[in-house]
């Protein structure tokens, strides 16, 4: 379902041990720094997920992530309930890509690859030990950035649930042209907040997950089930029921949303996340494949990570003005483009754009990802 990558190749940046098996210990020294033992190696095979060490200091933890096998994966660090610390996507086969997460607390995480980025992936056991001062306790603005996205998701959480409650009502109602229209206006707000979405990895597939990428006795239920009842099957018997259970799931991911504890780096990595998710399904037609509304969810997913940025701007203008710059002048490009797209009080179907449109779009949007992909390494510099 990804078919775009959006990475930089990271190998050779560090010097990596030989891989032991899938998450085995390596009873390393311990430390995520750099300084306090480097990255942590990851070798992703299509049966197999092997860290050079399944432990690490409290702090900021780098694992170096090299897809070995012959499909696209993606790497996860979870905490406890499946809470998702940091996660990188699109790996592709031959690819190293980085990810850079806070953990200031020790305990037991789980690692995970995903061939084929689905399901629950190639999962172990990880351990963090100690405990870390977190960045936002020492840097005021660090500790302002998050203030500051915290709000942003505040402000997006409230129409989230006010527009899915009009969506649920109109699909409960029969009225198909209405609920149609505001099936695009709901999930603008979603697609603002997706990673924080999700991070709560029990809602998120009950919200958001693609017919295409269900597993074997995974029940269709969601945005996209009911996408496929107005467009496609029509209302169905049970439309009314997937509506309301939407609904109470939106409200749910509404209520934990605002009281999530935001790192510095899962702001820099939900920027990026942000970009992996229009390269991986808005600019390939795949994620609205009934509605053909992506442009929609392409320009929420741009938004959000513009404001997941801009909460950070002052912290990379100190220390990467260059990169600061790059990042304005290619969301500039970006946006741009979606502008020439804009019709009515929406845009353009995706099925209407010309292959040059989308061959531009995924030009812009990986042009974005390179200088994205960086902010996570300037915001952990000390």
């Amino acid at each position: 379902m990804r078919l775009k990558d959006l990475g930089i190749g990271l190998a050779g940046l560090a010097v990596l041990i030989p891989l032991s098996a899938c998450g085995s210990s390596g009873g390393g020294t311990g430390g995520g720094t750099a300084a306090a033992g480097g990255p942590i190696a990851v070798e992703a095979k299509d049966d197999a997920c092997g860290l050079t060490r399944a432990e690490a200091d409290a702090g900021t933890i780098t694992f170096e992530v090299s897809n070995k096998g012959t499909r696209v994966t993606e790497f996860y660090l979870y905490g406890e309930g499946d809470r998702i610390m940091g996660e990188v996507e699109n790996i592709t086969p031959g690819l190293t890509r980085r990810l850079i997460v806070e953990v200031p607390d020790g305990g037991k995480y789980q690692t995970s690859c995903r061939p084929g980025m689905t399901g629950d992936g190639i999962r172990a056991e990880f351990t963090v030990k100690g405990s870390a001062t977190r960045q936002v306790d020492t840097n005021t603005k660090l500790a302002e950035a998050t203030k500051s996205y915290q709000n942003y998701i505040n402000s997006q959480v409230e129409p989230l649930v006010a527009k899915t409650g009009e969506f649920v009502a109109a699909v409960k109602a029969g009225k198909v042209d209405e609920a149609k229209a505001l099936f695009p206006v709901a999930r603008t707000y979603w697609e603002r907040i997706e990673p924080v979405a999700e991070s709560f990895g029990d809602l998120d597939p009950r919200i958001d997950a693609r017919e295409a990428d269900l597993e074997a006795g995974q029940e269709f239920t969601g945005f996209h089930r009911l996408e496929k009842d107005l467009w496609v099957s029509g209302l169905q018997a049970d439309s009314g029921a997937i509506a309301d259970r939407l609904a109470t799931d939106v409200n749910e991911i509404a209520t934990r949303a605002k009281t999530v504890e935001l790192t510095p780096l899962q702001l820099a990595n939900g920027a990026k996340e942000l970009l992996d998710e229009v390269a991986t399904g808005k600019i390939t037609g795949e994620e609205d494949i009934f509605s053909h509304t992506d442009l929609w969810d392409f320009r929420a997913n741009v938004e959000g990570s513009a404001a997941a940025v801009n909460a950070l701007r002052e912290v990379v203008n100190e220390r990467d003005p260059a990169l600061a710059k790059t990042l304005e002048e290619r969301f500039k490009v970006v946006t741009d483009l979606l502008d020439k797209q804009h019709t009515g009080d929406g845009y353009k179907l995706y099925t209407d754009l010309s292959e040059a449109e989308v061959k531009a779009f995924a030009e812009a949007v990986d042009a974005l990802g390179e200088p994205i992909s960086k902010v996570a390494e300037v915001v952990a510099q000390k």
